[in-house]
């Protein structure tokens, strides 16, 4: 299957009453998602980012061109459960629905480190943090399918996953820096479960597409570990994002897609845009996507207290 040709200002239906959150949407992708929607009149876009100053350099960016009267800040630090019950609770208070949920943000290629609860920092981000949010919002988003029959979850991971290793859920190892492992091998293990969680959730939600999307290599401020770990390592970065790199206006087309578009479906992985069939071998796994599937759930339901 070719690539889709999508125009985001002729192929996005309206979006009059509808409601967005977009994780990481004062930058990078999910700014440039939130660009484009804003275009199409959506009832409220929340933007959940770290701080009040980072959505409000946001909002700053949209008001050249877009209406920023539909947008609202969302306090959200994925490296921390406590900080994503306080901002689902929050949503909850002001809106009783929830359209389409972009689980947009991430790091890659981390130094070492652990998050609030004691995950690796990648995983614990790029994974538990956007599982944990998503189950939380869970009941809000199947309350909407009663009214809007194409209630959709996106969750944002990469090509990178195919660089997983071969045995990638050493669950044992999840709560601790994962020394043993490279930086990219970490990464890589956090967007493999963006896939596998992805398609685990929509064997389980019939009623809500859920679907997972590499958005291609993409100029955003993710690359900036990579490119201050050495000078070489930098180098070379630049030198190959210099050559096949796109901007985030046509590195944010396949979310955009699968966001919208009639013909996305549940439960695939799409490269850009709405290309199907590339993922690893590995991402196609289904024995490894139940073990993440059923540790996640343990996971979570050791926190909901």
């Amino acid at each position: 299957m070719g690539s889709v040709k999508f125009s985001p200002d002729t192929d996005i239906p309206s979006l009059k009453g509808k409601i967005i959150l977009i994780t990481g949407g004062n930058s990078g992708l999910g700014l440039e998602t939130a660009r484009q929607l804003l275009r199409h009149e959506p009832s409220r876009i929340f933007l959940a980012c770290r701080s009040k100053a980072k959505f409000d350099q946001a909002v700053n960016e949209l008001q050249q061109g877009s209406n920023t009267d539909a947008v609202s800040f969302l306090a959200l630090d994925l490296a921390s459960l406590s900080s994503i019950k306080s901002a689902a609770k929050e949503f909850q208070s002001s809106s009783t629905r929830l359209d389409i949920l972009v689980n947009n943000a991430g790091i890659m290629m981390t130094p070492e480190g652990l998050t609030e609860e004691g995950y690796e920092i990648q995983i614990g981000t790029n994974h538990m943090g956007h599982t944990f949010l998503t189950h939380l919002l869970l009941p809000t988003l199947e309350e909407t399918t009663k009214t809007n029959p194409d209630v959709r979850i996106v969750f944002v991971s990469s090509m990178g996953e195919s660089m997983s290793p071969k045995n990638p859920y050493q669950f044992d190892q999840f709560k601790t820096t994962m020394s043993s492992f490279s930086t990219q091998s970490r990464y890589a293990i956090s967007k493999l479960a963006n896939v596998h969680y992805a398609a685990a959730l929509a064997e389980r939600y019939p009623k809500i597409k859920v679907i997972s999307i590499h958005p291609g290599v993409v100029h955003t401020n993710l690359t900036a570990p990579i490119i201050s770990s050495s000078l070489i390592i930098g180098t070379i970065t630049r030198l190959v994002m210099s050559l096949i790199a796109v901007d985030s206006a046509k590195g944010a087309l396949n979310q955009l897609w699968a966001m919208t578009d009639p013909k996305a479906e549940t439960g695939v992985f799409y490269h850009p845009v709405g290309v199907t069939g590339k993922g690893s071998k590995l991402s196609q796994d289904k024995d490894a996507r139940e073990k993440l599937w059923e540790w996640t759930q343990q996971e979570i339901r050791q926190h909901l207290g």
